[in-house]
């Protein structure tokens, strides 16, 4: 049998927009039948389960998550496709069972699944790694017989190739400018893109959205036929936080019929955005539940209150005399606003040391002028990456908006420092990329098996 690596090396010959970027989103660029005619040939596996599809700016990883775990809790076999991964490529094609909250497939079951699909790839000209990736996830799923996938749309929607789904609902959590370059400027614009994933009859739930956005959503679904929840307007909820843990209130409305009105749903994960993408896991899994009517109120809150989903807000170390270790992996400006949220309302510290990574194609700027103003110490640092700002330009950023900054050369090199800057009542938080909070999560394990200490 061909070894894990040599299959991964086949797979990262073939072009990645992860890496390399798109100079323009649109169909003249992107074969939209391609990940099709690719499917075909492997007999089209996308068609033999039912699916949750999942497109947004922010969140959408959050959603599939948490939709996962409350499936997963009802005894369910759950296919899970997120993107991208944090630290290792199986992380994006997981099978959550009662006994496996973890699921990521094998390295035998990605080498035997990687030899299905390669004859097929190199019958279809022109595809690329995204493309091969997500027929990879679904010939997982239909081979491994899943109840349901929970799917996250890679880029945008319209275009992308998850997009071949036709689910049984689909679910647009919150919008806001990002990849503008090839998305929009407008939230119009976007909206129209993450749209796309919206299919003739279809139930999709939306996230609170600027009215911009919200019309344009409207729209679609109307055209389309496709009955469109709108989550605070039509599925009503209140955010509670009676003690440590935020609760989801559900508050009632016309489009919520199966829980009721009142009920409580304790949330894991931490900051308000989780609890409204909490909100929006349930008015999914109300749609959903036609199908699975075995999934009930108390899966749904054992599920949401034990996800896990690492490298949002997520802390590594905590406690009497040594700093807390804080990674978030917010990559745009309204992400950037969310965690500034969290961090004034839900975090006690001395002073905050941000180390700070991010693409070269982001809004840095706008991510900065967020974060900065909380920072009592600033380091910034790069990550093994293509698209990765240099820390010099970040630190000329900084010092645009008035700030200093120290400048390391790798992610490695920057908790390093950061974790000699702050004291033991000190915040060190880690942000700015997918990317960096990876390359952070692989060093801090490092650092552990040294048996290292700081603080």
């Amino acid at each position: 049998m061909e070894s894990y690596q040599r299959a991964l090396d086949y797979l990262y010959g073939f072009i990645n927009f992860e890496h390399k970027s798109l100079d323009r989103y649109q169909a003249a660029k992107i074969d939209v039948d391609r990940p099709r005619r690719l499917l075909a040939l492997l007999g089209d596996p996308h068609r033999r389960f039912p699916s949750l599809h999942i497109a947004g700016t922010k969140g959408k990883g959050s959603v599939a998550a948490m939709s996962a775990a409350c499936l997963r809790l009802a005894g369910l076999r759950v296919g899970l496709y997120t993107s991208p991964h944090l630290r290792e490529f199986r992380e994006r094609i997981r099978i959550l069972t009662l006994d496996d909250a973890d699921g990521r497939i094998s390295e035998e079951a990605f080498v035997e699944t990687m030899a299905r699909v390669r004859p097929a790839v190199e019958q279809t000209p022109g595809i690329t790694w995204f493309e091969i990736v997500t027929a990879l996830a679904f010939d997982t799923f239909a081979a491994a017989g899943v109840d349901i996938a929970v799917v996250e749309v890679g880029l945008g929607g319209r275009l992308d190739a998850t997009n071949v789904l036709l689910p049984d609902v689909a679910v647009i959590t919150s919008l806001s400018l990002d990849h503008t370059q090839l998305l929009g400027n407008t939230l119009a614009e976007i909206a129209f893109e993450k749209g796309g994933i919206i299919k003739t009859g279809v139930p999709v739930v939306v996230a609170p959205q600027q009215p911009e956005a919200l019309a344009t959503l409207e729209g679609i679904a109307a055209e389309r036929g496709a009955p469109l929840v709108a989550v605070g307007r039509d599925w009503r909820y209140e955010v509670t936080r009676p003690g440590e843990q935020q609760v989801v209130i559900a508050a009632g409305g016309p489009a919520q019929t199966f829980i009721p009105p009142g009920t409580a749903f304790p949330v894991g994960l931490r900051g308000r955005h989780q609890a409204d993408n909490a909100a929006v896991a349930l008015a999914a899994l109300e749609r959903a539940r036609t199908r699975f009517p075995g999934l009930t109120v108390a899966d749904m809150q054992r599920g949401l209150a034990t996800v896990a989903w690492p490298g949002r807000l997520q802390t590594l170390q905590s406690g009497p005399g040594r700093p807390t270790v804080l990674v978030d992996s917010a990559h745009n400006d309204d992400s950037a606003a969310k965690l500034v949220a969290a961090l004034r309302e839900e975090y006690a510290y001395d002073r905050l040391v941000l180390l700070f990574g991010a693409p070269e194609d982001k809004n840095v700027a706008g991510m900065l002028a967020r974060l900065l103003p909380l920072a009592d110490e600033v380091i910034m640092t790069t990550a093994n990456h293509p698209r990765s700002a240099t820390p010099e330009q970040l630190a000329a950023l900084a010092h645009d908006l008035g700030h200093t900054a120290t400048i390391t050369h790798s992610v490695a090199e920057g908790l390093e420092t950061a974790l000699a800057a702050a004291g033991p009542g000190d915040l060190v938080c880690a942000t700015g990329s997918i990317i960096v909070v990876g390359d952070l999560l692989n060093h801090w394990d490092t650092l552990q098996s040294d048996a290292r200490s700081y603080g």
